[in-house]
């Protein structure tokens, strides 16, 4: 039994949201060497993905249709709001669109699925609480009808998962339309409305049910008769702060006794962009629900509706690629509603956020005396927060390359193994050590990943949530306008990226200084900016425990190219 001050801390729990190269010729220490960059998202190279697919082919399920009481499902949305075309002529529909998001997968997305279960296996005290809160925002409608009808909102042995679970249907739809568009206004961006704490106003029923959109003077009757639910302006759907309340996951930790000893910043994006120049004009929308073409009939009925702009589109793009392809892959068994083919499409918008608007590279100087090669590689954050952002999983890594004329390697730093490792990374060679940030590195030994690393109240490095206490690494990038000194503890650097003096707002910057003495008429470096969402040991610590929906888990991701995406590429050559 927990006390009442256990339980409240504990209700905080988390929702597990849940993706370069330059050419240097011999001088003679005397001539000046130019330095010729030439960025590309095809570079000559082949051990790094850039569009994992795979070769299956279906259609998809039907969206679910369903009316809990205080929720429908997307389906019963759908029958309106699809056929939607921009001033293009180009289809966006809201229903084929979403279907293939991690937004709608969040339910069945299979590794948040076995992650809570490992939660749950290293934490079984705590099995109530966390199966609830972590449905909080991954399977919001059920887990908000439950509590609302006084029933369990649990999610393993009988509960969310099983298909005899009456709020199954409703909890397997994910972040759907009736929840999102249901959230209320008040204390959005306020600590009262993170971790999951939005408000859904439960005490109205159908037909008189509120559902915000971003456009006034809405056709209601139709709606209200069809769906149950009045459209009404609210301008919280524009705004960073609806998407904080799942995005600003702040979650209590336990010591080795399983006692909770405080809070800890799991992910924290929406305080990475208050921090930024981004929060001035940008918000989440902009960038995740890119506008459509020209204006649009944002609904297919009645036909009288007028057109609309600026539209949102319901993408939801980021930069979880890997996931994507492995629900895809498997997404007959998993029972998801896109076709393949929508799953090809928001892979393609995916690759393309990671390509064209999450970080870039560089080379800003090589010079080579003959024996002693020095390159600095600037690396930039062109995102509205931190560089990876979100779940501590994921991390971004330069992969740097010296050859010979003959193409021989002289100097490799950052190298990608097939088992998803990092050649020279401390963490991937011994779980229980991390790699350090580097302003310099002189070593193939040596790689500089961009991370954050958690450690246990007792100082270990963990890769459970719920152990841990602080980070004891997060050198990620910082967007533009982040001040590095900033009073927020928990978007704060940590480690040597502190004391770096290039890692500032917006880039860092990593200088190279190799051993390159031999008779080279030319040397060949090329530089790759590479991202993971799930990082080696952070699987590896989910295959640890025996389970089903681990097995699952470690059988898809087994099976799925699992090589890092290739962010950004830079080359240039010195003769």
């Amino acid at each position: 039994m927990f006390n009442s001050v256990t339980r409240k801390c504990l209700s905080l729990f988390f929702s597990l949201l849940v993706v370069l190269t330059l050419i240097v010729s011999c001088g003679d220490g005397t001539e000046d060497t130019t330095t010729q960059t030439t960025p590309t998202t095809s570079p000559p190279m082949t051990t790094t993905s850039t569009t994992p697919t795979s070769p299956v082919s279906y259609e998809g399920m039907p969206l679910a249709s369903f009316d809990s009481g205080d929720f429908t499902g997307s389906g019963n949305c759908a029958a309106c709001h699809t056929g939607m075309q921009d001033a293009t002529g180009k289809d966006v529909s809201i229903d084929s669109d979403w279907r293939s998001t991690m937004m709608a997968n969040a339910a069945k997305d299979p590794y948040w699925q076995a992650k809570v279960f490992t939660e749950v296996y290293h934490t079984p005290a705590l099995k109530e609480v966390i199966e609830d809160t972590c449905a909080t925002c991954h399977m919001p409608m059920a887990r908000t009808q439950a509590q609302v009808d006084g029933t369990s909102s649990l999610m393993l042995d009988g509960g969310f998962l099983s298909e005899d679970n009456a709020l199954h249907v409703s909890a397997m739809d994910g972040n759907s339309c009736t929840l999102c568009h249901q959230i209320q206004p008040d204390g959005l961006g306020t600590e009262a409305s993170f971790a999951g704490q939005y408000q859904i106003d439960t005490s109205t029923d159908s037909p008189n049910r509120i559902a915000f959109g971003q456009f006034d003077n809405q056709v209601a009757n139709q709606m209200q008769a069809l769906s149950g639910f009045i459209p009404e302006m609210g301008e919280q759907v524009t705004q960073a702060a609806l998407c904080a309340t799942c995005h600003t996951v702040i979650t209590p930790f336990v010591d080795e006794d399983g006692d909770v000893q405080g809070t800890f910043p799991e992910q924290a994006p929406f305080l990475e962009w208050l921090n930024s120049d981004y929060s001035d004009d940008t918000t989440c929308q902009s960038c995740h629900m890119p506008v459509a073409e020209g204006s649009v009939k944002i609904a297919n009925m009645p036909p009288s509706v007028e057109l609309r702009s600026p539209f949102h589109q319901h993408f939801f793009v980021g930069g979880n690629s890997l996931m994507l392809d492995i629900i895809k892959t498997n997404g007959e068994e998993i029972g998801v509603s896109a076709s393949s083919d929508n799953f090809d499409d928001t892979i393609e918008l995916t690759l393309d956020q990671l390509q064209t608007g999450s970080a870039g590279v560089q080379i800003s100087s090589a010079d080579w005396d003959g024996s002693q090669l020095e390159i600095t590689v600037d690396v930039s954050n062109d995102a509205g927060h931190k560089y990876p952002t979100g779940f501590p999983s994921r991390r971004s890594w330069i992969h740097l390359t010296v050859t010979d004329d003959d193409g021989n390697i002289v100097f490799e730093s950052g190298k990608t193994n097939a088992d998803g490792t990092i050649s020279g990374n401390d963490a991937d060679a011994d779980a229980s050590s991390f790699e350090p940030h580097y302003d310099v590195i002189t070593s193939q030994n040596q790689v500089q990943i961009y991370e954050s690393v958690m450690q246990t109240y007792e100082g270990d490095v963990t890769y459970t949530l719920l152990r841990a206490a602080s980070y004891i690494k997060d050198n990620r990038l910082l967007p533009d306008g982040f001040d590095k000194n900033t009073d927020e503890d928990r978007i704060a650097i940590v480690g040597e990226a502190a004391d770096d003096a290039d890692f500032v707002g917006g880039s860092d910057q990593v200088t190279y200084i190799i051993d390159a003495a031999g008779d080279y008429q030319q040397l060949n470096i090329e530089v790759e900016l590479l991202y993971q969402s799930i990082s080696y040991n952070f699987a590896q610590a989910v295959f640890e425990v025996a389970g089903e929906l681990t097995d699952i888990f470690e059988e898809y991701f087994l099976a799925a190219d699992i090589s890092p995406v290739l962010v950004a590429y830079a080359n240039s050559n010195v003769e």
